[in-house]
């Protein structure tokens, strides 16, 4: 009867370990020979990352609100679509510096991995936190947030299906596919000396003469006087 009683409580006991070793089982196998299988069990399937190339274009995009201001240069893979974001502020080693530089990596990593730009713009654009204030930027006007700029000037530079030129030189346009098409250009509009002329006060970008005074070729902005 000892033995008995002992080969089945030791029966038992084996019996108490399969379930742990049959999952543990099952697990090596999803993970070995059916990835698909086990990403659907345990998580998202996995993203390729495509880099960008070592020559890349970009272009960089200078903001100031709130008594803040930075650069936001976006890099494009060859068929123009953005491919990493680098957000650097005129405040160097300041916390929202460090966090923007994070975020941006961030975001970088998410465009290489496949995630829509329009996906992103969606979730972050109206986010409303510090510092906050006008732009200067007739098409936003009223940033609640760096986020909330960065993301609505990335949807209506990129998603808008029509891209201003650099410097809004001429009529020329980029297209969604990001090729140039040049427009007439009126050389009128260069003919003014502008080497004498002040900085922009709520951009930065070059002002040209005006009359008696200077506007903004960038955003308009004029010297003040009347």
């Amino acid at each position: 009867m000892e033995t008995s009683d002992s080969t089945i409580l030791g029966s038992s006991k084996q019996g108490s370990k399969l379930p742990n070793l049959t999952r543990a089982v099952d697990r090596s196998e999803l993970a070995e020979g059916a990835p698909r299988s086990a990403s659907n069990l345990f998580g998202p399937p996995a993203a390729n990352r495509h880099r960008l190339q070592d020559e890349r274009s970009a272009i960089t995009h200078h903001f100031a609100f709130g008594g803040h201001e930075g650069y936001l240069t976006v890099g494009f893979y060859p068929n123009g679509q953005p491919g990493e974001i680098f957000i650097r502020m005129a405040k160097a080693g300041s916390t929202i510096a460090g966090l923007m530089e994070c975020f941006g990596t961030v975001v970088s990593v998410s465009l290489q991995h496949g995630v829509p730009l329009k996906v992103l713009c969606d979730k972050l654009s109206y986010t409303r936190f510090e510092p906050s204030g006008w732009t200067g930027n007739a098409e936003i006007g009223y940033a609640k947030s760096i986020t909330d700029y960065l993301f609505r000037w990335m949807e209506l530079r990129f998603l808008s299906g029509k891209q201003l030129s650099l410097f809004a030189q001429g009529e020329g346009e980029i297209s969604a596919g990001r090729e140039l098409t040049p427009g007439p250009v009126d050389d009128s509009q260069f003919l003014h000396d502008i080497s004498d002329a002040p900085p922009c006060v709520a951009c930065g970008g070059l002002m040209k003469p005006s009359g008696t005074c200077y506007t903004c070729i960038n955003c308009g902005q004029t010297s003040g006087c009347s």
